[in-house]
């Protein structure tokens, strides 16, 4: 049994705990940012990813994400500005940099290919910009 992560924007903490969390992924409708993001790469190794890439943290830095709601059958966190910024103002280099480094990185289960990941970042970049626009923060949700 995988888990799923599916990236969403929400405009605070006790909004974000409220989002379905009894429905499968396909069943999750969409919000004024359309239908949010679904991949099988954890939070955590997308904020190092942004992090160690982009800022260039030392792994050990990379600071825990904040748990909204813990459940047994979910969990909902928050990217931090810390994470959030960088990806949103990072430019192609940086984006290339990221991926590439990150495609370099000995056993990841993500997508070790670099465009795959420079990808990735591109589009949890567009939907961080997304998120700000309409003045919500980025969350995500976990479940199995």
């Amino acid at each position: 049994m995988g888990v799923t992560y599916k990236y969403f924007g929400a405009p605070d903490g006790a909004t974000a705990a409220r989002v379905p969390i009894s429905m499968r992924p396909e069943e999750l409708g969409g919000d004024e940012l359309g239908q949010g993001l679904y991949t099988k790469v954890k939070p955590e190794t997308m904020a190092a990813m942004v992090l160690t890439g982009i800022e260039g943290i030392p792994p050990a830095k990379v600071p825990p994400l904040e748990l909204v709601v813990l459940h047994p059958d979910y969990a909902v966190v928050r990217l931090p500005a810390s994470v959030v910024e960088p990806l949103r103002n990072a430019n192609e280099e940086s984006l290339g940099a990221a991926a590439f480094i990150w495609s370099t990185v000995p056993d990841r289960r993500g997508p070790r290919d670099a465009f795959v990941i420079y990808q990735m970042l591109h589009e949890w970049q567009d939907f961080a910009r997304r998120c700000q626009e309409s003045g919500h923060q980025l969350y995500c949700l976990v479940w199995p």
